[in-house]
């Protein structure tokens, strides 16, 4: 009996040394959190007829981030929120993703070994299943600072080595964490959860997922963050928005009908990008690695009005982690090139502070409009070539 006490005592001991082993090595990059109450089963799908009445409303209201036109009833539903940065990877394994068409921008950049990863912004539009959920990284966050007061950033951990790009070191900088720094290691299910069967036959760190309505329902509740904040701030004290244009209709195809670079050119075949332009519909639609890159939830192809490749100094953080850290200059100014209407415009992006929205300027140094719909903004490294 001694003997039976004894060997429950081990086992035990094994398996919660085991369990904290695992949690220290995916803390970080695998996204992992043993330790936070996350289930193994997706929650009900949120979409109902209501959404459906939604999508049926006259398009009077223009969205404040990239000029799209919604219908009355989202605009009272957006106002009451903030702007939601979300991390989505782009790992051959996490394909095809779930809810990048429905984000307002969405931002690209490698995260490490030539693999890409999204913030994407969601404000307007819901999407009741987003991911799979990946970790932050500095430059990321920079991009979603020029959102406002406190804008809402939901992750799975993030980089964290002692040195310039700690990403969860610089979350604390910020004043962020525990307040509008939606980290899935401090919030509970279900505003976070794992879902094996979305995507099959994938390592588990690929199995995170989210929502815009419970993120945003989590931040009104626990940290009351809706549109302003506990001093009653407005999120939008200091944004400057871009310049939006209408849509066009024409039947000539333009200039430019194929768009295609790489981010690394040693993983060129799985992360190269092609985007191709659709007169009739005014828009890009987009080829990843070589198929068409689909968002699950509709089985659609992604479809974008803008399309902006804009070039940052890239450079390793050389702080000792082994997937190895980079950094990107994405804060000051740099050139660019920008997709819309079937045309380029050869020109420059800038963004004086962390705080400052980006911006983009043809060469006669005017700020370029939207097309009002879906904003891409691609970020390679200096000397890379974009074919079009």
């Amino acid at each position: 009996m001694i003997n039976k006490k004894i060997a429950f005592v081990v086992v035990f001991i094994l398996f919660i040394l085991s369990g904290i082993t695992t949690y220290s090595f995916f803390s970080e990059e695998k996204g992992l959190s043993f330790l936070s109450p996350i289930t193994y089963k997706a929650p009900i799908s949120e979409n109902s007829t209501t959404e459906t009445a939604i999508n049926a409303e006259p398009k009077t209201e223009e969205c404040p981030l990239n000029g799209e036109m919604l219908s009355k009833t989202e605009k009272t539903i957006w106002e009451g929120q903030r702007p939601l940065g979300i991390m989505i990877e782009n790992h051959k394994e996490a394909r095809p993703q779930s809810g990048l068409s429905s984000a307002d921008i969405v931002y690209e950049a490698v995260s490490e070994g030539g693999i890409t990863r999204f913030l994407a912004i969601f404000y307007c539009k819901n999407a009741s299943y987003i991911g799979p959920v990946r970790s932050a990284r500095m430059y990321f966050l920079k991009f979603l600072e020029g959102y406002g007061q406190n804008p809402l950033y939901a992750h799975v951990g993030g980089a964290n080595t002692d040195g310039p790009a700690d990403a969860l070191g610089y979350i604390n900088e910020l004043g962020w964490s525990s307040y509008n720094d939606l980290n899935q290691f401090s919030v509970p299910f279900p505003h976070f959860w794992r879902d094996y069967e979305r995507l099959k036959n994938v390592a588990t760190e690929h199995t995170v997922y989210t929502s815009t309505k419970k993120l945003w329902q989590y931040a009104k509740d626990k940290r009351e963050l809706t549109n302003v904040d506990d001093q009653g701030v407005r999120w939008d004290k200091g944004f400057e928005p871009w310049k939006f244009e209408d849509d066009v209709k024409t039947s000539d195809p333009g200039k430019v009908v194929k768009i295609d670079f790489g981010f690394w050119d040693s993983l060129a075949s799985d992360f190269n990008v092609v985007w191709n332009y659709n007169s009739t519909t005014n828009s890009y639609k987009r080829t990843n690695g070589g198929l068409p890159h689909l968002d699950k939830n509709t089985g659609k192809q992604l479809e974008a009005k803008n399309i902006v490749v804009m070039f940052a100094k890239e450079s390793p953080a050389n702080d000792g982690y082994e997937g190895g850290h980079l950094l990107y200059k994405n804060v000051g100014s740099g050139e660019m090139l920008f997709f819309k209407n079937g045309q380029v415009v050869r020109g420059a992006w800038g963004k004086e502070t962390e705080e400052d929205n980006i911006k983009f300027f043809d060469n006669s140094d005017k700020e370029i409009s939207m097309v009002r719909g879906q904003v891409f903004i691609e970020m390679l490294p200096i000397g890379n070539k974009v074919n079009y």
